[in-house]
């Protein structure tokens, strides 16, 4: 097996000679975020996949991710590593169900949580990501209902804010709502100190604790920002990486979930890219993501409103 600094030299090499680049989420390992050409959360990614002028985008994620980055350059050859990446969020929203859901609110403004397929995304008015959620949301007329998916506890978050009343499907993400209110607890007695910041998509009573609440780019901007020393981190662990990069001299737990065997909680869909996967798939230029055109073109209205409300 070559080893990872080999790995790492040929990936870059690959790279400049096609032209392409790697975008990575803040939930890939370590060594995968240090590769990278572009890191950030969901939003982020989409944003840089709309404006690089490779050939070439190597997305380190999910599989919906680089659906969007598809949807955005259609032109650019889209490589996803694993593509058994998938979402536990995205996949609680299947495609024929959520078309007969919404027939029964054909007067709604119907808001998509950015965490959904491409199918998804082509039925709705706009997306939205946890940075931007509330700011969308609040760009709709307060008289227009709304329907909002796939993630209940982020659109219950987003009514609580907003003081809306959304239809909300009933989705999760498995990583957000594994979390132990009591181990928390727990580390909160053992770390006085520290303070809870947690994702919107975890449950409610993990955010009525919560010292902050915000996207994972929200997150590891609070950490750079307070005054704290410590801090637990209900989120998926990855974005840890980026918080003692950031801030070296502070101490960060990553909150437990209610597995007892297990300290921190880790996406297993996130965890399936690794330098092997990416240098194999760069290489060889296989498991591009396809979608239909007619999908692409459905697709990309939403994610371009989210966009322009975003700026």
């Amino acid at each position: 097996m070559v080893d990872n600094l080999e790995l790492i030299k040929n990936i870059k090499r690959l790279c400049k000679e096609k032209n392409a680049v790697i975008l990575a989420h803040y939930y890939q390992t370590p060594e995968i975020q240090e590769i990278a050409d572009f890191i950030g959360d969901s939003l982020q990614l989409s944003q840089t996949a709309a404006n690089t002028n490779a050939d070439i985008i190597v997305f380190a994620g999910v599989y919906f991710m680089a659906e969007t980055a598809k949807i955005l350059s259609p032109e650019k050859k889209v490589l996803i590593p694993d593509k058994e990446a998938g979402c536990s969020l995205a996949d609680s929203l299947p495609a024929d169900k959520f078309a007969e859901f919404l027939k029964q609110y054909p007067h709604h403004t119907v808001i998509t949580y950015v965490n959904a397929s491409a199918e998804i995304k082509a039925m709705s008015d706009i997306i939205c990501t946890s940075s931007n959620a509330v700011k969308i949301v609040n760009s709709v007329e307060k008289d227009k209902p709304i329907v909002f998916a796939p993630d209940r506890n982020l659109g219950n978050y987003i009514n609580s804010i907003t003081g809306r009343n959304m239809v909300i499907w009933d989705g999760a993400c498995h990583v957000h709502e594994e979390f132990s209110l009591e181990r928390i607890l727990e580390l909160k007695k053992e770390y006085p100190k520290a303070k809870l910041i947690a994702h919107p998509e975890c449950k409610k009573p993990i955010l009525i604790i919560s010292d902050f609440i915000g996207s994972t780019a929200a997150l590891l901007q609070y950490v750079q920002k307070d005054d704290a020393n410590e801090y637990i981190v209900a989120t998926e662990s990855g974005i840890l990486h980026q918080m003692v990069k950031a801030c070296p001299s502070k101490h960060f737990i990553p909150a437990p979930p209610i597995d007892a065997t297990c300290g921190c909680n880790d996406c297993k869909f996130m965890k399936l890219n690794t330098l092997e996967k990416i240098y194999y798939s760069l290489k060889n230029e296989v498991f591009d993501v396809q979608l239909k055109r007619e999908i692409i073109e459905k697709a990309k209205i939403p994610i371009l409103k989210m966009l322009e409300l975003s700026k």
